[in-house]
């Protein structure tokens, strides 16, 4: 495909100028500046957290900045709000899709505002698909506007979500990783539709981790660093390990790497997983006293692997052993039963009860050993033993009884892992441990994790920060689009090892 990627004689059609943003605790925008050209598909790229999205919210309208200024057309202006910044002509299109399953395309596409008939009181059905129709038609996409939503393939799906964007006249484009659930066909079908739409002078702003991605389609590439711009680089002549250095290229706040040896012994191996399009053909070993880190970028599969193994979700194929004893884990209680625990990304909805006290989320997995034969709670002992785990994990908290809700990020986590080395489980699987807590209890829950690996628990620890991989792991198995693509020594490997291999996707003829 021939496409004229000459833009720079182009005024910008939008320009953030030193945007900053903060949240309670996180600066998550410093002065962040950015422009897109008529016609021109300019791609935003940098790790988990850099602030990508965070930015394109801000020209969305979903956030407000705290500092900067937003230009569109050469005129300063202020997006206080998803409306306004239609009305600009700026329409984003979330990765997660906004659709409602139960109604056909072209409700989906005008829904709010819908033509009306009858001096407003009816709604003009015809008109609506007549002008969905006229969408498709300026696309080249054969969908029926009459169609129900929850009926199409996610591709097509994907198709709506930007014609009902279009459908506000948008010129700005925001794509926020719009591949991530398409195959092949589908991709290469989605990228002429974006010719389609440059050749029409929309500019497009293209959120993507795929490197493949950029070379085919992008203009100009942006890459963003923990909340900071860093360079913008033609896309074309740019060498992809030179954008996976800007992506990754901050020095390392602590170059410590994981220490001690992994016993022989064998504790679980998993043997071609398969579980949809999120986990393809998963196998690994994990080993006594080893931190095993699973690494990769957003919708990697690494989260899925982990519920599959601990039985939160239904496996289409594959074999897991356990102590080399093969098994069928249906569900969290038998894995629990099989001495897993899983420590979700989600702690509050998942891993706690956040209005109940310390000592009854550090023993609630573990109550039946506290339960006399006539079925009361032996309410000292568990008092004594939540005494116990929050002293050996330094859990602060003014007592045992106070509510789980009242501690820091860090202590709830610890109260967690707490509750999980109290029902004596020996395979733990941390999925994003240090999420939302502050250095310092990052610190501690490293040096927590460390040591239980050095009791001879095997630790499987999932994490979006490449530092935090580094530092903790023995041995880093890395993913791509539910794949498997490479495991590294944690002693030797790098940030770009990594990221190469998390963006090494499988091609159709692979």
């Amino acid at each position: 495909m021939n496409v004229d990627r000459s833009t720079d004689t182009h005024t910008p059609m939008v320009e953030l100028r030193g945007i900053d943003k903060r949240f309670p605790g996180v600066h998550a925008l410093r002065g962040v500046s950015f422009d897109l050209r008529p016609g021109e598909v300019h791609a935003l790229m940098g790790e988990n957290g850099a602030g990508k999205s965070t930015l394109m919210k801000v020209l969305s309208g979903i956030y407000q900045p705290d500092g900067g200024s937003i230009h569109v057309g050469g005129r300063q202006v202020t997006i206080d709000g998803p409306q306004a910044a239609q009305a600009l002509g700026i329409g984003i299109i979330h990765q997660e899709l906004a659709l409602m399953n139960e109604l056909n395309v072209a409700q989906n596409m005008y829904i709010g505002r819908e033509p009306r008939r009858a001096m407003g009181l009816f709604t003009d059905e015809a008109q609506m698909r007549r002008d969905a129709q006229a969408i498709f038609d300026r696309m080249r996409v054969d969908i029926d506007p009459g169609a129900e939503v929850g009926g199409l393939t996610v591709a097509r799906q994907q198709l709506v979500e930007i014609a009902k964007v279009l459908s506000y006249n948008a010129r700005v484009l925001i794509m926020d990783e719009p591949t991530s659930a398409l195959n092949e066909v589908e991709v290469a079908h989605l990228f002429a539709i974006i010719e389609e739409l440059r050749g029409n002078g929309v500019g497009i702003i293209y959120i993507t981790h795929k490197m493949d991605e950029v070379k085919k389609i992008a203009d100009r590439v942006t890459v963003m660093r923990d909340g900071e711009y860093i360079d913008t680089l033609p896309a074309a002549e740019t060498p992809m390990a030179t954008i996976i250095q800007l992506m990754v290229g901050r020095e390392l706040a602590d170059q410590h790497r994981a220490t001690g040896t992994a016993l022989p012994e064998e504790v679980l191996r998993v043997t071609g997983l398969n579980r949809g399009r999120q986990v393809r053909d998963v196998s690994f070993a994990l080993r006594r006293g080893e931190i095993l880190g699973f690494a990769g970028l957003m919708g990697a599969g690494r989260t899925e692997v982990a519920r599959a193994i601990f039985g939160a979700d239904r496996l289409d194929s594959g074999e897991i052993a356990v102590h080399g004893q093969h098994c069928r884990i249906t569900s969290p209680a038998e894995a629990v039963r099989r001495g897993l625990a899983y420590l979700s990304e989600d702690r509050k909805h998942f891993g706690l009860v956040t209005g109940m006290s310390v000592r009854d989320n550090v023993t609630m997995a573990s109550w039946r050993r506290f339960t006399t034969w006539a079925g009361f709670m032996r309410d000292g002992d568990l008092r004594a033993v939540a005494r116990d785990y929050v002293a050996r994990l330094k859990v602060k908290t003014p007592s045992v009884e106070q509510e789980t809700r009242l501690l820091s990020g860090g202590n709830q986590q610890k109260v967690v892992i707490a509750k999980w080395l109290l029902r004596d489980c020996d395979i733990l699987i941390f999925d994003e441990p240090t999420r939302g807590i502050d250095i310092g209890a990052k610190a501690e829950i490293y040096r927590l994790l460390e040591g239980l690996a050095a009791q001879g628990k095997a630790i499987i620890v999932i994490s979006s920060e490449l530092p935090e991989v580094l530092r903790l792991s023995h041995r880093i198995v890395v993913m791509c689009e539910g794949r498997i693509t490479g495991e590294l020594d944690g002693k030797t490997a790098t940030q770009e090892e990594i990221m190469t291999l998390a963006t090494q996707r499988q091609t159709s003829a692979a």
